[in-house]
């Protein structure tokens, strides 16, 4: 007889598989010697190399950097975009004055605004995080604005009706009926963050993993080229299932609801 825990196993396998194959066909071409070493060294090469890695100071440091830079600038877009989103929604003149600019910003390249962020800031932590800010908002604009505007006209009426506040009303209503949404956004901007931290230190330097990777580039390391690369991978995926997670925990109430019949 299998347990509840069976099926959990079996959909983690699953989930796994085709990493699981993308790796044995790496190993595989690289053994067949069918892509050069100095190109695409082997997994187990670039796998053997992480201990060392780490044992040296050139993997963890770099990391935390870069995860730093990520978490502080998705922060900053999190609270000013989740708070712009609802203005726009329910407050007619921020829809007036913002809607316009978020219009025009949302398709804009952002790492356009690299130099001049280099500029103003330096190559140190402020412009890697205000690139990542500028990156990250957009999608907790959209997603409070959309979580707002479907909240029924009905219970912002009775909300009001008992003297809620416009404040209140957005802090005590309409945010917490956008959570779903929100959780959407924040999938959507998580590796917005991590992409950009890690693309804003290619470009510029100033550490971090990005600035490691272009390091061991440049020295033709290139299983430490890959390590680097393999880690930016798992970091990014592990966070998404860590999101999940915390997205079935919080909010199993909308699944359940989602799930019951009509």
């Amino acid at each position: 007889m299998m347990t509840a825990r069976g099926p959990r196993v079996v959909e983690r396998i699953a989930r796994l598989y085709p990493l699981l194959l993308l790796a044995l066909l790496w190993e595989a071409v690289t053994r067949l010697h069918l892509v050069p070493p100095l190109f695409l060294p082997p997994l187990s090469v670039v796998l053997a190399s992480l201990p060392q890695l780490l044992a040296q100071g050139d993997l963890a440091m770099p990391l935390l950097i870069s995860l730093y830079r990520a978490a502080i600038g998705l922060v900053i877009a999190g609270v000013l975009g989740i708070l712009l989103g609802l203005l726009i929604a329910r407050v007619r003149w921020a829809r007036l004055l913002f809607a316009p600019l978020v219009a025009f910003g949302a398709p804009a390249p952002k790492i356009a605004f690299l130099p001049v962020f280099i500029l103003w800031f330096g190559i140190g932590h402020v412009s890697k995080i205000a690139l990542v800010a500028l990156t990250s908002i957009f999608p907790f604009i959209f997603a409070a604005q959309d979580g707002a505007e479907a909240v029924p006209r009905q219970q912002i009426w009775a909300a009001q009706a008992m003297g809620t506040g416009p404040w209140r009303l957005l802090a005590g209503v309409l945010l917490p009926a956008a959570l779903p949404a929100l959780f959407s956004g924040l999938r959507i901007a998580l590796p917005y963050a991590i992409v950009t931290a890690f693309t804003a230190e290619m470009i510029a330097g100033g550490g971090g993993l990005g600035g490691a990777l272009v390091m061991a580039q440049r020295y033709f390391e290139t299983p430490t080229v890959y390590a680097d690369i393999v880690v930016m991978l798992a970091v990014g995926y592990l966070l998404d299932i860590g999101l999940l997670a915390l997205r079935h925990r919080w909010l199993r109430w909308q699944e359940e609801s989602n799930d019951a019949p009509n």
